[in-house]
Formats: C-alpha cells, structure tokens, sequence
C-alpha cells in the first residue's frame, strides 16, 4: 500500500523460495537469446513500432496482474510517475526505436557487439548512480567478452564499412545502448527507494508502449494488422516471457549483483542465439566464430570469478 507521506510500503507478497544467482543470470539469458529468432515473426504487415508497442503493453498488463496477484498496490506515489514516464521512455521505448532503426543502416550483428558494451556503461552508471567499483579484471574479461562478440560477427562487421550511412546507424546504436542503461539505473534507484519490481516494471513498460505509439503518430507510420498466427503468438512470446519473465529476472540479479554484472548477460545472447540460428535456421559456425564463442566464454568466467581473499599474516 501507499503510505499517506508517499512512501511504499510493500504489499502482501506471496512467499517464494529465493531463486540462486545463477538462475537469475541464465534464465533472462535463454530467454532473450531465443526472442532474436522469435523477432522474425513479427516481421510483416505491422510496423516494428506498433508490434513493439504492443508487445510491451500486453506486458503492462501481464505485469499489473501479476502484481494484482501477489498483493502488491498498483499505485504509485504522483510524484514518482515523472521517474517511472522517464525510465519507460528511454528503456522501452527510445532504446527499442533507436535499435530497430539502427537495422537500417548496420546488420544485426553489429548491433549485437555494440550492444555488448553496455557492460561498460552500466558499470559507469554503477559508479555514477550508486558508487559501485569496477574492478581492471571486470574490464579486461568485459573487453574479452566484447572480442568474442566481434569474432562471432566478423563478416558484418567487415562488411558494415562499405555502408554509407555506418556512422548514422553507429550512433543509434550507441544511443540505444545509453538509454538501456539509464532505464538500468533508473529502475534500480526506484527500486531502491521503496518501490516494488513488478508495479515498477508494470508502469514503465505501460509508458515505454505509451512513447512508441507516439513516436510512431509523430513520424506517420501507418498501423496494419497481422492476421498471421504466428505473428500474434510470437508477440505473446515475447511480452509474456520476453518482457515479463526475462525483465523480472534480470533486475532481481541487477539488485543483488549491481548493474554491470547484470548486463554480462548481452556477452552470451549473441552466442547462444546463433547456436538457436544453426538449429532452425540456415546459419553455420566456422572456425573464427567458435572462437568468438570460446571468448565470449571465458570473458564471462573471468568476469564473475570470485576474488580470492587475502591470506590472514602468519605471526613470527
């Protein structure tokens, strides 16, 4: 419930069994690694904006039942919506419209290993937000990590120069990735001042589809309907399990673990998501992307090795 100063006050919670760190790292994983071949069906006579918008909606609505379910209030104080408006903007739905028109410039696997940095700016939004510290490991097996990702894209990437317009889908790209990662910081800031996950994530996921369908009206994008099955399906995979589950389960790790160990899952999706492509679809690994793979790998075990701690002094 609300309290009367505007503070939250948690609701009656459904008790759970604590999930393990590493099932709140691999399950939001799996997850987005299969929505790179689920996004396929979405792609038809819907607009990328609307199926979007809609895609994260439906997840609102998931999302406040889920809620409604667990005794949670799906109020929030007034003067937090301006926060919740901010963070559903720049997280669901700047980064998303900046991503899908970096596609038009860049091929997807450029835009993975850009996306791949976002370690790097979530681990400053760490220091900036919430005086985390980076450790030199973090960042040399991130860098390794974001290598493994550049290898098992190399063909993109050499091909991305003989673009024209590289530079402009470069920087949507980045621009993605900086409004990822300050929905991120966001989200964990009003986490941390009281507000439940799943209300939070209800309301800001309603605004970031609230945005997209502005953006889509500022920019004349007509709306068309799908009458495929496998669109519809597909769209109710990825609000129910691409948005719901996996977002619930990645900031549950991100407040137990900090925000740039969180986003390492971006170094293994790419992986994974191949490994998906090679099963269904047409594409083949050669040597130089199972390199990618193996360092993809072993950035992500040098990154979250546990520090040894310092031997105790032996007295003389």
């Amino acid at each position: 419930m609300v309290h009367r100063h505007g503070v939250l006050r948690p609701g009656r919670c459904v008790t759970t069994t604590r999930m393990s760190d590493r099932f709140l790292f691999w399950a939001p994983t799996l997850i987005w690694a299969t929505t790179w071949h689920v996004i396929l069906y979405q792609l038809g006579e819907t607009a990328a904006l609307h199926s979007v918008a809609m895609r994260f909606g439906l997840a609102s609505v998931l999302l406040f039942g889920i809620a409604r379910w667990r005794g949670e209030t799906l109020l929030a104080p007034r003067a937090f919506h301006g926060t919740l408006f901010l963070t559903g903007a720049v997280q669901y739905g700047v980064n998303y419209w900046c991503t899908y028109e970096s596609e038009k410039y860049l091929a997807s696997g450029l835009v993975a290993v850009l996306f791949s940095l976002m370690m790097f700016t979530n681990a400053i939004g760490g220091v900036l937000f919430f005086g985390q510290r980076i450790t030199k490991r973090f960042m040399l097996s991130g860098l390794l990590g974001v290598l493994g990702v550049a290898l098992i894209f190399w063909p993109d990437i050499a091909a991305a120069g003989r673009s024209p317009q590289v530079l402009l889908g470069v920087g949507l790209a980045m621009t993605a990735v900086v409004m990822a990662s300050l929905g991120n910081m966001l989200t964990l800031r009003l986490t941390g001042q009281g507000m439940p996950l799943v209300p939070l994530l209800a309301w800001s996921m309603g605004y970031g589809a609230l945005t997209l369908l502005l953006i889509a009206a500022a920019t004349s994008v007509e709306f068309r309907v799908d009458g495929r099955a496998s669109y519809w399906l597909s769209l109710l995979y990825l609000s129910s399990m691409g948005s719901v589950a996996a977002f619930i389960l990645y900031f549950k790790l991100a407040q137990r673990q900090g925000p740039a160990r969180a986003s390492l899952v971006g170094l293994v999706i790419p992986a994974i998501a191949l490994l998906v492509s090679a099963a269904l679809e047409a594409w083949r690994p050669d040597w130089v992307s199972g390199c990618g793979i193996a360092l993809c790998l072993f950035g992500l075990w040098g990154a979250t090795r546990p520090v040894a701690a310092p031997e105790p002094e032996r007295s003389a």
